[in-house]
């Protein structure tokens, strides 16, 4: 019985093709990236607090929105429209100027939403809001 022994070479493998890995890696840092810029771009600008120097003095623009829904701008009610005037003028007075919004736990999130929006209107951008510790 003749039978014929074939030969194979196992030397194993000689090397890697990681042309695949780096096409799929490089388009997972595109999508990162892209993601990343959206998730950034629709987030509410945050003013984060920062220390200030003893001779410096910054203008706080206080807005108080109650239970009910009522505005006020540095203690005194306001409606819309005297909202934008006031913000517009304290804007004016102080290019840098931050406000803080103070919203009741009860107060509706579309009603703070609306606040934001009239202050970036007429300009505002450095908006933070109160809360209180537990």
């Amino acid at each position: 019985m003749a039978t014929s022994a074939s030969q194979h070479d196992d030397d194993g493998i000689h090397g890697i093709n990681v042309t695949p890995l780096v096409d799929i890696m490089l388009v997972l840092l595109v999508v990162f990236m892209v993601c990343a810029k959206l998730i950034a771009s629709q987030g509410v600008p945050m003013d984060l607090p920062k220390a200030a120097s003893a001779h410096e003095t910054q203008t706080v623009l206080t807005i108080a929105i109650d239970r009910e829904g009522h505005v006020s701008a540095d203690g005194k009610p306001v409606t819309d429209q005297e909202l934008r005037v006031v913000a517009r003028d304290a804007l004016h007075r102080n290019k840098e100027l931050r406000t803080v919004v103070q919203a009741s736990a009860m107060a509706t999130h579309g009603t703070v939403l609306h606040i934001v929006d009239e202050l970036r209107t007429v300009g505002v951008i450095k908006i933070a809001f109160a809360a209180e510790r537990k």
